[in-house]
């Protein structure tokens, strides 16, 4: 029951992960259904979401002359591409059991009915289901100007071209560096020859400029820009142990379990809870009712995620599958008199809440 998946791309994709806005439907005890209602009960899985910053460094071709022409030498001397870790989440929630398909009967006649999700898990009887939109993150914008390798090579003229030394060539960047940094102090101060005929214009022409500057620019102190990646992956625990999750590659950033170009990311899972039977006002066990409605008395286990030595997540969450199973008498909720309802919690198919149904409606 145990598996590891990657989700790939580097945005967030909704086919592949636990729905934001949850689908639910109502089913009702009817004639065609021989007054059974089918569900099912929960596996806790967890969905990592992991955000990571991507820095790639480019080096300047004319480094070696930055500080004469520049007036620095902090500069990128090489091309450089690191990944970093700076945050996960994890959230659990519930896929469905193949192995944990129940029926609840009920006679002719009853009122009672179930809320389920798409896939037949059970949320709520004899009360919509209410399902908690999830928060997703969104990449941040790239950090830097993002220039294309060599892009300074649109803003220079044939003699660039023909020169055949980097000293000559360094200087003539650095003399139409001069002039585009004049053009934008006359726009700005409005002192050019010619001017723009409205404000549009006027930030069309200065940002062009800036793009230009910043290419130049980068022509000798190199350009470094940032993003965000934002990756998921799902993790079924069945039992106490260490595994990878994915590698972190310097070059690739997310990569396989089973791709040793990256380090290795491991989960551990430390069962810390296992499910107990409800007990009476003597301390007894309770036995299950006839025909009991089933639902799961959840287990805990500590949830840890691990990349060189650094622990990047420990919490402890309840989970199904670590848990047992046990039930309600289906004659609360079909009750003509005075019926029941009760609200499941999705990622492990716990009893929430249980009450008369008049309060559910209140």
């Amino acid at each position: 029951m145990k598996y590891i998946s990657c989700i790939s791309g580097l945005m967030l994709l909704a086919a592949s992960m636990p729905a934001a806005a949850q689908q639910t439907k109502l089913l009702t005890a009817e004639k065609h259904n021989e007054y059974g209602l089918v569900y099912t009960l929960p596996v806790t899985a967890l969905d990592i979401e992991v955000t990571a910053v991507r820095e790639v460094k480019k080096a300047g071709q004319y480094y070696q002359y930055a500080k004469k022409y520049v007036g620095t030498d902090k500069v990128v001397k090489e091309d450089d591409e690191s990944w970093t870790i700076e945050k996960v989440k994890v959230r659990p929630y519930g896929i469905p059991d193949p192995d944990a398909r129940y029926l609840m009967q009920l006679k002719p006649g009853a009122l009672a009915y179930i809320g389920v999700d798409a896939d037949g898990m059970l949320l709520s009887i004899n009360t919509p289901p209410v399902v908690e939109e999830v928060e997703k993150i969104a990449p941040r914008p790239i950090e830097g100007e993002k220039i294309a390798d060599r892009e300074y090579l649109q803003y220079v003229d044939e003699d660039f071209i023909a020169s055949q030394s980097s000293a000559k060539q360094a200087q003539m960047l650095a003399e139409n560096l001069m002039e585009i940094r004049e053009a934008k102090t006359s726009l700005t101060r409005g002192t050019a020859e010619t001017m723009p005929t409205d404000g549009k214009q006027l930030e069309l022409m200065l940002n062009s400029l800036a793009h230009q500057e910043a290419a130049l620019t980068a022509a000798f102190l190199g350009n470094t820009t940032r993003e965000t990646v934002v990756r998921n992956f799902t993790y079924v625990p069945a039992d106490n142990g260490r595994e990878v999750v994915f590698r972190m590659s310097d070059f690739d950033g997310f990569v396989a379990a089973n791709d040793y170009s990256g380090e290795p990311v491991y989960i551990d899972i430390e069962i810390t809870n296992e499910g107990t039977l409800p007990v009476d006002a003597k301390g007894e066990e309770k036995k299950m009712p006839k025909d009991a409605v089933a639902y799961c008395v959840p287990g805990a286990a500590n949830v840890s995620l691990t990349y060189q030595g650094k622990k990047l997540f420990n919490k402890e969450f309840e989970m199904s599958q670590f848990g047992i199973v046990f039930g309600l008498n289906p004659s609360v909720f079909s009750d003509r008199k005075e019926p029941s309802y009760a609200v499941f919690d999705p990622s492990t198919g716990a009893l929430k809440e249980i009450g008369p149904a008049k309060l559910a409606q209140e």
